[in-house]
């Protein structure tokens, strides 16, 4: 068969391949069997040599139109199945303009915000001051100087976050170093330490409150997290009684639970404070007459509280002669899980929006 033959065989091969070919993959094969390397118009066009000289300007001409003819026959119908395609799509993603638009939900403050900020209104409402300080603590703020014993468990590697020893070289204050002259550089597992910082760089009268987050290396379980939001108070001036504490930690649990509920205070033990004492607020769920929530008692712990001990007072040069006050504790997850009847504090943390649009 002549050159010839085989080049309109070609052409012709291509535009019965162009009309068959429904996508991108079975065009490119076709482009492929004809222009690619071993394709078999590339297959004549190296075989032009032997063609004998008389001929060889005619089959190259040819050879060349028919290239041509075949480059623009597989540009065209690229551009018209592209164009196929892009339709395709536009039909599949079409919508209706004139349906409404979709609503973004708003948004709002995790319940833990929202119940610290309450009762930051309440103590504000009462003139109290908002205090902020360091969440890397030193034990003379976070023990020696709220009168913790150097033998307290509080203090015990156990129960408390250490994170930086005492490096050769390290240039430490006195405070910053316990008995055996290491370093005890801690995550404080109170915010009480923020009421010693106050003590020292103002004189009373304070009234004040300390929120923000603490660390202890507890078990996440029901009743217990690691890290979790304290709210702790503080109150130094003349003349303050145990009375002003009752009426204080009274209105505060009005406030923040409802104007129906009871209070009690029971004797107990902090280093911090003597006398001390817990306070429980009366169960919302049975009205305190005994429920499986409050375990039968018709009370429910809701904060620790006491008069401050005058060694603390010496602690910050505050003569204790002079000036009274009483200081509180109020963990913020626990007001929420009371108030709001919730089983196991892990559902604070794990962000699961059901949960957490209800508030």
């Amino acid at each position: 068969m002549a050159m010839s033959d085989d080049l309109k065989a070609i052409e012709a091969q291509v535009t019965e391949g162009l009309a068959a070919a429904e996508s991108m993959e079975a065009l490119e094969a076709l482009r492929v069997s004809v222009l690619g390397k071993k394709g078999s118009l590339t297959q004549i066009m190296r075989s032009m040599g032997k063609v004998s000289p008389e001929e060889r300007p005619a089959m190259g001409k040819l050879a060349n139109t028919v290239r041509g003819n075949v480059e623009a026959a597989l540009k065209a119908r690229k551009e018209e199945l592209g164009h196929e395609l892009m339709e395709r799509r536009m039909a599949a993603d079409a919508c209706d303009v004139t349906l409404p638009g979709r609503r973004l939900s708003q948004g709002t403050q995790h319940l833990i915000s929202q119940i610290r900020e309450e009762i930051e209104d309440i103590f504000c409402g009462l003139g109290y001051t908002v205090e902020d300080g360091p969440y890397v603590e030193s034990t003379w703020y976070n023990f020696t100087a709220l009168n913790a014993p150097e033998d307290h468990p509080s203090r015990s590697a156990k129960d408390t976050f250490y994170v930086v020893d005492n490096a050769p070289g390290t240039m430490l204050h006195a405070e910053e170093t316990n008995v055996q002259g290491e370093s005890d550089i801690l995550l404080r597992t109170q915010t009480s330490g923020v009421q010693v910082h106050v003590m020292e760089n103002k004189k009373p009268p304070i009234y004040m409150i300390c929120p923000g987050t603490v660390f202890r290396p507890d078990t996440a379980d029901a009743n217990h997290l690691p890290q979790f939001t304290q709210v702790e108070g503080l109150v130094v001036d003349e003349g303050i009684t145990f009375g002003d504490l009752k009426g204080t930690l009274d209105y505060f649990t009005r406030e923040i639970f409802g104007k129906d509920r009871a209070t009690r205070y029971r004797p107990h033990f902090f280093p911090f404070t003597e006398p001390s004492c817990e306070v429980d607020v009366s169960c919302g769920v049975c009205g305190g007459k005994g429920c499986r929530f409050c375990k039968n008692t018709g009370w429910l712990e809701i904060l620790g509280a006491g008069m401050v001990d005058p060694n603390v007072f010496e602690f910050c040069g505050i003569d204790p002669e002079k000036y009274t006050g009483f200081a509180f504790g109020i963990g913020v997850e626990r007001v929420a899980a009371l108030r709001y009847d919730l089983p196991d504090l892990r559902m604070l943390m794990t962000g699961d929006m059901r949960f957490l649009r209800q508030f």
